[in-house]
């Protein structure tokens, strides 16, 4: 009796263990034990993103992907990206297009909470299947917690979109013992349209007697139609004005100009010519009375005129700063002008005022009807 329990003991207890292993082995079976095994090293990554500059259908564009890593990063490690292995068994048909042979040291980066880390890189493009870039870590080690960002694309774009809409995956895997997923959606753009009305108004108006224009103090007051200068005397200049606005959305301003029809001409032919002694000045120059010289009727007397527009620069600097005057006004002479739009109220953007001057000498011929027509024309530039 003792004998056989001190057989029967041991071969209990060897069976019992053996029993316990064998449903420790169909159990760790049943609940997919080589699964837990052959990914007991990886751990997932967190905050994965990939932010694409441009988002449009085959388009090339700059990659910045970023995540946390779970675990270290160790000299050695892979970081492999694949785009969108989905679909195809056993990988994923892209779409995406890549130019990796292309690539220069400043197109691809990696950084370790913003600091660069050196690495080697390896693209697998083949025409839809696996495509991938494979970043080696040379040397250092990203620490677990650290923000890692891969630049692809830096200089020159190297990826271009699938041409066809829709979610595509980036996988982050390799060597590492980090993985993670995350998308892009690659769609059409957004193709925004709109309408914005034309605005351009232009007023003359009148001024009133003793109103200063460049330096100059007006004789008489004005309407928007009328000038009237009354009777000349010789060596007594007059002065009148008007005033200019432009109230205008155009993208380039506006300039405005003014022409006559013939000079200042009276019903018997005799004329007040234009500045300087006939000579129409086109470079605006200080005023100068006529020469009055005898039998050269051109200098018996003339008409210039001037702005207050301190910024209007046909060529070189403005010019009519200093009260100066031109008198080439039978062909369009501009007078007013700005580069963009104008709120017809600011000083020399939307405002001004010009002058026109008379002079005679004891020379210029009688009359009580010289006339000639002036007429102002505003052209927007968009």
């Amino acid at each position: 009796m003792n004998i056989y329990e001190t057989i029967k003991t041991p071969f209990a207890h060897t069976s019992m263990k053996l029993i316990s292993f064998l449903i420790l082995a169909t159990l760790l079976w049943s609940l997919g034990a080589p699964f837990f095994l052959a990914n007991a090293r990886a751990a997932q990554l967190t905050s994965v993103s990939d932010t694409l500059v441009d988002s449009d259908l085959s388009v090339a564009t700059k990659h910045t992907i970023s995540f946390v890593a779970t675990n270290a990063i160790s000299s050695g490690e892979t970081i492999k990206i694949s785009l969108d292995p989905t679909g195809t068994t056993p990988f994923g048909n892209s779409g995406f297009s890549e130019a990796f042979s292309t690539a220069t040291s400043s197109d691809i980066f990696l950084l370790d909470d913003g600091t660069p880390m050196t690495f080697s890189a390896v693209g697998n493009y083949n025409g839809g299947s696996d495509e991938n870039l494979t970043l080696t870590l040379s040397a250092g080690t990203i620490a677990a917690s650290s923000i890692v960002t891969i630049v692809v694309g830096s200089s020159t774009a190297l990826w271009t979109n699938p041409s066809a809409a829709g979610s595509r995956v980036i996988r982050i895997g390799g060597t590492m013992t980090n993985s993670g997923d995350t998308r892009v959606a690659v769609l059409d753009d957004v193709v925004v349209t709109a309408s914005v009305d034309t605005i351009f108004t232009f007023t003359v108006s009148g001024l009133a007697t003793s109103t200063s224009v460049n330096g100059e103090t007006t004789n008489g007051s004005t309407t928007a139609t009328v000038m009237a200068f009354n009777t000349l005397s010789p060596g007594v200049p007059w002065v009148m004005g008007q005033e200019l606005s432009v109230s205008t959305n155009a993208r380039n301003g506006f300039t405005v100009t003014v022409i006559e029809n013939q000079n200042l001409l009276s019903s018997t032919g005799a004329d007040i010519d234009l500045f300087n002694n006939g000579a129409t000045t086109s470079t605006p120059v200080a005023w100068a009375p006529p020469s009055s010289t005898i039998d050269q009727d051109q200098t018996y007397g003339h008409m210039g005129l001037t702005s207050d527009d301190a910024d209007l620069a046909i060529s070189g600097p403005a010019e009519f700063v200093g009260s100066k005057y031109v008198g080439n006004f039978n062909t369009p002479r501009a007078v007013f002008s700005h580069n963009g739009p104008a709120n017809g109220s600011e000083q020399n953007k939307g405002l001004a005022k010009v002058a026109f001057k008379i002079e005679i000498g004891s020379l210029q011929e009688a009359g009580n009807d010289y006339t000639n027509t002036l007429t102002y024309v505003a052209t927007p530039t968009f």
